[in-house]
């Protein structure tokens, strides 16, 4: 097992049992003491580590050369979103996912270019996390991860599960995996960029806010709830 997704499950199996069947009470965030030094420790990383690496990696790529690596990150997605479309007993979204995935594998160059979106497979975007909400497993509580940020409960483990199903972690070339790895993490930093502006206020409420909902949204396969608080306007925010 990863160090790094070690960590996570660690820390997912700290949190209190009795607050999963909890996801509408007023306390979302009953860790918070917790997860404000964690908060300020991934924000020194991020800003002597991985926004630096991430506007390089930004100056550096010419956009063709991002969009290939968006898909390629994004193709991976699709298989994880087919194996859940099934979990789920949404075979139609398996199938979208499923499909796009061959399709895009092969004549897209592993994923390189979309060939499946003009053909009209749209994507079914949607992970162990969601799987968790259809099959009832509650939000649970709010937690700041090291390095990899925000996660409640249920998308933690989410997180951890779609590691192990996903493309990369099948690649017995150590190096080649890691290194996937790695780039996905930069790539992701640096299409999150331009959101940097966007933050007002707490920063620590912010993003928990912004993620709370985002999540909420996403597992309510795109229904928003008009609960965003402490903020005059909202925005949409990428997954997580």
């Amino acid at each position: 097992m990863k160090p790094a997704y070690s960590l996570l499950l660690a820390l997912v199996l700290m949190l209190p049992l009795a607050s999963l069947g909890q996801e509408k009470e007023k306390n979302i965030d009953p860790l918070e003491s917790i997860n404000r030094p964690l908060f300020a420790i991934n924000n020194t990383l991020d800003k002597y580590l991985m926004r630096p690496v991430a506007v390089g990696y930004d100056w550096v790529m010419p956009t063709f050369a991002k969009r290939g690596v968006g898909n390629m990150f994004a193709n991976m997605y699709d298989f994880n979103s087919a194996i859940n479309g099934v979990l789920q007993g949404r075979f139609a979204g398996a199938a979208q996912g499923g499909g796009r995935f061959l399709i895009n594998s092969t004549v897209g160059l592993v994923g390189l270019f979309d060939v499946a979106t003009p053909m009209g497979i749209s994507p079914y975007r949607t992970d162990f996390g969601h799987t968790l909400a259809i099959w009832g497993v509650e939000q649970g509580p709010y937690v700041m991860v090291p390095f990899f940020g925000p996660r409640t409960f249920r998308s933690g483990t989410g997180t951890i599960v779609d590691t192990y199903t996903s493309v990369p972690t099948y690649i017995d070339n150590v190096p080649l995996r890691n290194s996937l790895w790695a780039l996905e993490l930069v790539d992701g930093r640096a299409r999150l960029l331009a959101a940097d502006e966007l933050l007002t206020g707490d920063p620590y409420i912010f993003v928990r806010d912004a993620y709370i909902q985002s999540r909420r949204a996403f597992v309510n396969d795109g229904v928003v709830e008009d609960n965003f608080s402490d903020f005059g306007s909202e925005e949409d925010w990428e997954e997580f």
